[in-house]
């Protein structure tokens, strides 16, 4: 069995607990890892500014991947790769979104824009992300420069439906896929957790056999498919439980410190 020398972890619903916390267990968890010589990082639909947070407590030393990998950040914030949603792409989301009745957020690289400040899930994401947003009246001075954008809605069924309808619309010009039941993001074309996981595997030069990947959502099945190891959450949906290798208990239940502590086991780490 190959041994794990890289673990790429998701971090809402994987890392964090349903209140956006980092458990000592988990933390501790991590620390092994980097004792025993194996690489960690973390991938995520969050801006980078909302993954700043975890860089201390967990000693990141390797670069981390916001907009659900298509930037790549290292521990100081500076960006060692961006890539950004072709403007018409862009134009198209923000119309197909409104016509389902989703909140439009929009991401550069430094900021959060958004037009309807009481949307459902404005103070969920400022909690989440740690950061303010920015009004506006008009996306549009901002189309050609947006890292992200995300359709909000507490209709989990109806965005459901809007992301299959902006794949089609969309085609090879920027990837659509949920985080949440309640966000779906649009980022750029070309990459997703999985190129994040294989750019890391390429800069420590190993195999991404050795790689262990971990996650919950829709989003995190891009990096299962190119891991060796994959480890779904207990609280994730049956899909993406059923394409990986693995299933730990849920975040409520430690459920991303177990499986650390499975793979330092796997690799005779007491």
């Amino acid at each position: 069995m190959t041994q794990i020398s890289l673990v790429v972890s998701d971090v809402d619903g994987t890392l964090l607990t349903k209140d956006k916390t980092l458990t000592e267990r988990a933390k501790n968890a991590v620390q092994r890892l980097h004792q025993a010589g194996i690489g960690f990082t973390i991938t995520s639909s969050r801006p980078a500014i909302g993954m700043r947070f975890l860089i201390e407590p967990l000693a990141l030393w390797l670069p981390v991947g916001p907009f659900n990998g298509s930037s790549i950040v290292d521990p100081e914030m500076r960006a060692v790769e961006q890539h950004l949603i072709p403007a018409r792409a862009a134009e198209r989301t923000l119309q197909i979104l409104r016509d389902y009745g989703a909140d439009v957020w929009l991401f550069t690289t430094d900021k959060w824009l958004i037009d309807n400040p009481s949307g459902s899930y404005v103070a969920h994401e400022r909690h989440t992300i740690r950061s303010d947003p920015t009004i506006v009246t008009d996306f549009s001075p901002y189309l050609a420069s947006a890292c992200k954008i995300v359709g909000a809605s507490a209709d989990a069924a109806r965005l459901e439906a809007c992301e299959k309808v902006l794949q089609e619309a969309l085609g090879s010009t920027a990837t659509a896929v949920r985080s949440q039941t309640y966000y779906l993001d649009i980022t750029p074309p070309g990459f997703n957790k999985g190129t994040f996981v294989q750019a890391m595997a390429k800069r420590l030069g190993i195999s991404t056999d050795a790689v262990a990947t971990i996650g919950d959502m829709q989003n995190d099945l891009a990096m299962f498919r190119v891991s060796g190891t994959s480890i779904a959450m207990g609280n994730a949906a049956d899909n993406v439980k059923d394409e990986a290798t693995h299933v730990t208990a849920t975040n409520e239940q430690d459920g991303f410190a177990e499986a650390m502590e499975m793979i330092l086991t796997r690799n005779g780490v007491g």
